[in-house]
């Protein structure tokens, strides 16, 4: 299983399930992170965390322990 933490700088994968319990799930749907979308990784961190997506025409940073539960694919 491959999650938005493994993903590049510069590459570009698609949603394919989101994990979590409750508020978190929502939170992270709430930022526009939904199954099938496209997310480009623009930046990361010195020291890893956070990183900046690029996520339906605007940019969002997010942490590292939030990226591991977004299952991606290429």
């Amino acid at each position: 299983m491959k999650t938005l933490k493994d993903v590049k700088v510069g590459e570009t994968c698609t949603v394919k399930r989101l994990h979590g319990d409750g508020p978190v799930k929502r939170r992270i749907m709430d930022m526009g992170i939904t199954k099938g979308v496209d997310i480009l990784v623009r930046k990361v961190a010195p020291l890893g965390d956070p990183m900046e997506l690029n996520v339906r025409g605007y940019e969002l940073s997010v942490r590292k322990a939030d990226a591991e539960m977004i299952e991606v694919t290429e």
